[in-house]
């Protein structure tokens, strides 16, 4: 799915991009939390997600189509039992860490719109639990890209932080996702 929407992303019309395209540096992904948590409580956050991940397997997800927010579009994703319970896990952890107030200077080389900072901000209340519509972000263009149906399993999980457009712009930890070991 990953090499698929970074294809797709390049498809692309370059007059509607507004610099937004997927590659080794905003990397695809799948959103399951973003908040603004403090530097000090990285470490924590870290072990908390290393805690609800310790028991994870890998995913099994579908590409359903194409889909569309204001200006992005997106490969929409299923939201699958499993992956609403680890979004719904994750929201749970990180609650307690997450504070109100963050600002552009929290993204990566603090280059961030005031329309990322808001998302953010907003993410617990507008586009969580209930709300959570999982999807891979392509980039911006008025129209719909011609997104097929795909399955794919994944079995990396990754904590960022985010850039411009609330890209996954540098892994700050991964874990691989493991099926369980067959008894003999």
């Amino acid at each position: 799915a990953s090499k698929r929407a970074i294809e797709l992303s390049a498809a692309l019309p370059e007059a509607e991009t507004q610099g937004l395209r997927l590659d080794s540096n905003m990397l695809p992904h799948v959103t399951l939390t973003q908040q603004f948590i403090q530097t000090a409580d990285l470490d924590v956050a870290l072990e908390h997600v290393a805690s609800v991940l310790a028991d994870c397997r890998p995913l099994h997800l579908a590409v359903t189509g194409p889909g569309r927010g204001q200006s992005s579009v997106w490969m929409a994703i299923e939201r699958t039992p499993a992956l609403s319970e680890l979004h719904r896990s994750l929201m749970d952890v990180l609650g307690p860490l997450e504070r109100s107030g963050g600002t552009a200077a929290a993204f990566v080389d603090g280059d961030a719109r005031a329309r990322d900072v808001a998302w953010v901000t907003d993410y617990r209340r507008a586009s969580a639990y209930a709300s959570f519509r999982p999807h891979i972000t392509l980039g911006h263009a008025a129209t719909l890209p011609r997104v097929e149906p795909l399955g794919f399993t994944a079995t990396t999980i990754a904590v960022c932080h985010l850039g411009r457009f609330c890209t996954c712009r540098r892994v700050l930890r991964r874990w691989e996702l493991e099926a369980p070991t067959p008894r003999a």
